[in-house]
């Protein structure tokens, strides 16, 4: 499929709507993702309402295409209603545990990634918001999801406004491993993220942020030890909050 290997995060976007149509069509795709046990543990909310998308901006740290997307889809992990149709059955439920979010939220990114093809494939732009799991104490709120509904994951979707260039990615033989793990040399390491490293861009990233070399961006400014324990402080106790850890 080209849209795999033609995919950009597109974050600038037209004024032009999505067809309900179309829309339609990237959540039977989403519907139709592969998932544990077909139990289907994920729960979708579409955000068209301009106002809707503004009281979810600050959960995404305001970026602008949260605003500017004709379509913010929120993509949870569900297993509320699997628990309301077991008590109905009267059939006893132990859902409420991590071995179930888990794969609760392997199914909302599973579904989030057909959405995300399907809606390449009608000529969309889409984005993913990592900032879901950030805030999603927030999003919880806004949403109104109630206990066993954790978000995962969010895509933006419009008609893109610019096309933006192919982001570099890893090498294969970078991920991929033959039978085993194949752990890395010193010398493996740096080989792997020599041409990541050469590029234009990604030099001038290190001189904006002021930083020696590029590991130092990503580890220092990008994703700190201090914003990424914060946030995993924050993530475990909406968990706790939904229900899924004691």
């Amino acid at each position: 499929m080209k849209e795999i290997f033609e995919h950009r995060s597109v974050r600038s976007y037209t004024k032009e709507k999505v067809s309900d149509h179309v829309l339609l069509s990237i959540l039977n795709a989403a519907l139709r993702a592969s998932n544990t046990g077909n139990m289907q543990l994920v729960s979708i909310i579409v955000t068209r309402n301009a106002e809707q998308k503004r009281r979810l901006a600050p959960a995404h740290f305001n970026q602008p295409m949260v605003v500017d997307a004709d379509i913010v889809l929120t993509f949870c992990a569900d297993v509320h209603r699997m628990n309301r149709w077991c008590e109905l059955r009267d059939a006893e439920h132990g859902f409420m545990n991590l071995q179930t979010l888990y794969s609760a939220t392997i199914d909302a990114t599973i579904a989030a990634q057909n959405a995300a093809l399907e809606a390449e494939h009608y000529g969309l732009g889409i984005c993913y918001l990592g900032t879901t799991t950030y805030n999603a104490g927030q999003i919880v709120d806004i949403l109104r999801l109630p206990q066993g509904v954790l978000p995962v994951t969010t895509i933006t979707i419009g008609y893109p406004a610019i096309e933006p260039h192919l982001t570099e990615r890893l090498p294969l033989n970078a991920v991929v491993h033959d039978e085993i793990y194949n752990d890395y040399s010193d010398k493996d390491i740096n080989i792997l993220f020599a041409e990541r490293e050469s590029l234009e861009s990604n030099r001038q990233f290190c001189k904006e942020n002021n930083k020696e070399n590029l590991a130092q961006v990503f580890s220092e400014v990008r994703y700190s030890k201090a914003n990424n324990e914060h946030f995993s402080e924050e993530l475990l106790g909406v968990m706790r909050r939904q229900g899924f850890v004691i």
